[in-house]
């Protein structure tokens, strides 16, 4: 099939009968603006509900009182059928993440009396497997890619200091490129994770280790990268002098994993998964671990339950490997050796 655009504007001349769908599109992303969805939501929103109006037009499907069931499922089949341009199919979490934005729309013009029914609304989902992430780093691996960067350049130095906070904290990518001075607590050592996943606020630790890089490196390298005349205080900065898009910011983790040779792929999200699994397999309570990734529930059965901040630092300190600036001794034998076999069993493929 054929590679959908990344790129679906239309010129002015153009937007006649056949882009009715896409006003309304335009219209539907204003509302979700209205009502406080993330920036982030409404760009995905925007892209799956994109897909979709392209594959219409191909069609000649302009009016979205043409849109029945019996449509919707062969655009589901279309999905499924879809080969990018390396062979492989979507997957089947980027099928449904395409298809819940088109029941949303639909579910939208319903409620804004711009169709008569919902045809989206009995479209089954494709169901989403439980998958363990393929690769997670054991602590040497994690040491050896973080010290990968040249850190007598300033930009080895700000990799450094990026990698360091992505293995200290866990966080999402798009936290740390938002990421701001004013978040640090050097002295508390803490972070101030501002409007994450689900626009929600979170108190976290921060290794000792990690603020005393990104310290060098806003003293002696972030200077010369502030080249953009309005500084807003955001930590990590481009070549350019800009805040990291997330895109930028795996790239940059992918090309200092492949130069460590451990033999493992993956980007930003490979640190989150190696955190987690670290301080699980050196005794923190899910609980903690949760709070911490800013996980909203446990499962999807169990509550989510809150820590204090002090619970959450000490029991961050006593068990993540680089909370502390100097090694707080060889981790157990025996303990090492079931932490490996562990990993080992989890090296399953991983759904991104």
């Amino acid at each position: 099939m054929r590679q959908p655009k990344p790129k679906r504007t239309v010129p002015e001349s153009n937007q006649t009968a056949p882009d009715r769908m896409r006003g309304l599109l335009e219209e539907h992303l204003v509302w979700m603006q209205t009502q406080n969805f993330s920036e982030d939501t409404v760009t995905t929103r925007r892209s799956c509900i994109g897909y979709f109006l392209d594959w219409c037009r191909e069609r000649s499907l302009d009016d979205p009182a043409e849109i029945t069931r019996p449509v919707l499922e062969r655009y589901q089949r279309s999905l499924f059928q879809y080969r990018k341009q390396n062979g492989q199919p979507l997957t089947f979490r980027t099928q449904n993440s395409r298809l819940r934005a088109v029941k949303g729309f639909f579910r939208w013009l319903v409620r804004q009396n711009r169709i008569l029914h919902n045809p989206a609304s009995e479209l089954l989902l494709p169901r989403l497997e439980n998958r363990l992430p393929k690769y997670i780093l054991n602590a040497e691996e994690a040491e050896r890619v973080i010290q990968q960067p040249d850190t007598t350049t300033a930009h080895g130095l700000r990799d450094r200091a990026i990698l360091e906070t992505f293995y200290s904290t866990g966080m999402r990518r798009m936290e740390v490129a938002n990421l701001k001075l004013y978040d640090l607590d050097a002295e508390r050592g803490t972070v101030m994770i501002r409007q994450g996943k689900g626009k929600k606020d979170r108190h976290i630790p921060i290794g000792e280790r990690a603020l005393a890089w990104i310290g060098k490196y806003v003293r002696e390298a972030r200077p010369a990268l502030l080249t953009t005349a309005a500084e807003d205080g955001t930590v990590f900065l481009t070549n350019e002098g800009r805040p990291f898009h997330r895109v930028h910011l795996t790239s940059l983790v992918r090309s200092y994993l492949r130069r460590s040779k451990i033999g493992k792929m993956g980007g930003c999200h490979l640190f989150r998964h190696t955190v987690a699994t670290l301080m699980l397999e050196n005794g923190a309570d899910i609980r903690v671990i949760q709070e911490m990734l800013g996980h909203a529930k446990l499962s999807t059965t169990e509550l989510y339950t809150r820590v204090s901040i002090n619970l959450l630092k000490q029991v961050y300190s006593a068990t993540h490997p680089a909370a502390h600036l100097k090694p707080q001794g060889a981790p157990d034998a025996d303990a090492q050796a079931e932490l490996l076999a562990t990993l080992a069993a989890e090296a399953v493929e991983e759904d991104e």
